[in-house]
């Protein structure tokens, strides 16, 4: 569902918001293996950022008939990583967000009425804020739509700027192309900020060309000539989707221009050559950094050589690179060893990951949850089932606050052990708990139960993902047409193909193939 905003009417200040109403059916006797025509979707459910974590959430305030047998909550899950060490109260963290999703879904309720035109500044603004932060785009357009409608509103580039990284980082480029368009219609001159923004957005999305245009129609517009962070963006987008071609054609163009790289124009190079593999360009983007004589490497250009090196297997050159950056005076942070752990992990080398670990403790570099949902999954990947469950009973007891990541590599361990036992108790603790799922969460659990034969389970989770607002993808049909194929129901499984592919209509290009 694309957001319901006529931005042409938007312009003229006549927004009109329109709003889907959600059917739900709660009668069912699961009993038996669900037939596949009963999991139907009633709603329409838009495309948001690609899954590799679902943003998405419930926006209705009416209330809701009692959900399904799987209980779990569905609350905003953070876009910032969990802070380090302990976690004293989870209850604070939970009244937040609470309070914070309130303010959001009520402020933009409100923004369903057209009389609303004096409400408390403060209010949309700090729900605006909140929407933006936590990537919720179509929240933010609306309560956005309903800013503009105040009679105390001003435009501000500031705003739109903010507005358009998000719909980047979400890639929606032409949600991000219409409200510059609105921004323009505002009377506001574009910024440098503004049009970086758009950049960004257009160049994630892989609109490498409109991103480039984009670029050359700064340079005729007065005060918003491209900077070293729109090239170093600019750059990031190239490295992304592996066009180093243009990435030689930007640098040539900043030398002509006279715009000199920076520490982040060269970080951003070196992470991108070390995360397609090219170590050698890698290397040498180092050497022209050295050579710069104005910029020097630094802890993001210490963890791009160890990542780079880590996931390739290259362990003798990651710690080869390791000490030369020590010797550069560059202290390593827990990102640092947290990389190190898990590439450790995944040659099998268990003492050296835990000797990080312990020259962590020494250095009272308290573990954060990456750490643990690192070592989890390592183990978890090499079968060894008893050291997972150590390490997650430990980071329990250290008050370390299990997430969705945590279950997923639990469940996926538990599944390729065939101890589905063990994935029942998974499904029953995160019910009494207020983890935010998510897709991948839902499709582990899928996955396991289908191995394990138990349809009239699957069917209950997949009806769950209606009710908790995530979206099916690709993984998620694919697990329960091969469930259905493997008890030889292949007219369930023919239901479940045709299914995905009405999904794929519904919710865009971005479910199949994502």
């Amino acid at each position: 569902m694309r957001l319901c905003v006529d931005y042409r009417q938007l312009n003229k200040q006549n927004l009109t918001s329109h709003s889907h109403s959600h059917s739900h059916s709660h009668t069912l006797i699961l009993s038996a293996p669900m037939d596949p025509s009963c999991l139907t979707w009633t709603s329409s459910i838009s495309s948001t950022t690609p899954i590799t974590r679902s943003m998405k959430f419930p926006t209705d305030t009416t209330p809701k008939p009692p959900l399904l047998p799987f209980r779990v909550q569905s609350l905003k899950r953070s876009s910032k990583p969990q802070s380090p060490g302990l976690v004293k109260d989870p209850k604070k963290d939970l009244s937040r967000i609470l309070r914070t999703e309130a303010a959001i879904s009520g402020v933009e309720h409100k923004g369903n009425s057209w009389k609303n035109t004096t409400l408390w500044p403060k209010a949309v603004l700090e729900a605006l804020d909140e929407a933006i932060k936590g990537l919720r785009w179509q929240a933010a357009l609306k309560i956005f739509a309903l800013l503009r409608k105040q009679r105390w509103y001003e435009p501000r580039c500031q705003t739109y700027a903010k507005l358009l990284m998000m719909l980047g980082k979400c890639r929606q480029p032409e949600e991000a192309s219409l409200l510059f368009e609105i921004m323009l219609s505002d009377g506001l001159n574009p910024t440098v900020d503004a049009y970086t923004a758009l950049v960004s957005a257009y160049g994630q999305s892989g609109l490498l060309n409109q991103a480039f245009s984009t670029v050359e129609d700064m340079k005729s517009v007065v005060d918003c000539m491209p900077d070293t962070y729109t090239y170093s963006i600019l750059i990031s987008c190239c490295a992304k989707f592996h066009r180093f071609d243009l990435i030689e054609q930007v640098i040539a163009e900043m030398a002509y221009l006279g715009i000199k790289c920076n520490s982040v124009t060269y970080n951003t190079i070196i992470d991108g050559y070390g995360k397609a593999g090219m170590f050698e360009q890698m290397e040498n983007s180092l050497m022209d950094m050295l050579e710069n004589g104005n910029c020097q490497p630094d802890i993001f250009t210490l963890n791009s050589f160890v990542g780079a090196y880590g996931n390739g297997g290259e362990i003798d050159k990651m710690e080869k690179w390791y000490d030369e950056f020590k010797l550069m005076g560059i202290k390593p942070d827990i990102k640092t060893f947290n990389m190190m752990i898990k590439s450790y992990g995944k040659v099998g080398m268990y003492e050296k990951m835990k000797s990080v670990m312990d020259f962590m403790e020494k250095r009272f570099f308290s573990p954060t949850i990456v750490t643990y949902n690192t070592v989890i999954e390592v183990f978890g990947k090499a079968g060894e089932i008893e050291k997972m469950d150590e390490k997650f009973k430990k980071m329990k007891h250290l008050g370390v606050k299990p997430n969705v990541v945590t279950y997923c590599s639990l469940v996926n361990a538990y599944r390729k052990a065939g101890k589905i036992d063990r994935v029942d108790s998974i499904l029953r603790h995160v019910e009494n708990s207020d983890v935010v799922l998510d897709t991948p969460f839902f499709n582990c659990m899928i996955s396991a139960y289908g191995q394990a034969g138990d349809l009239k389970k699957i069917g209950e989770l997949f009806l769950a993902m209606k009710e908790r607002k995530c979206e099916p993808d690709s993984i998620t049909f694919a697990s329960m047409i091969q469930a259905y194929n493997t008890q030889g129901m292949t007219e369930a499984a023919q239901k479940m193909e045709n299914m995905m592919i009405t999904a794929k209509e519904s919710f865009g290009t971005k479910l199949i193939g994502c």
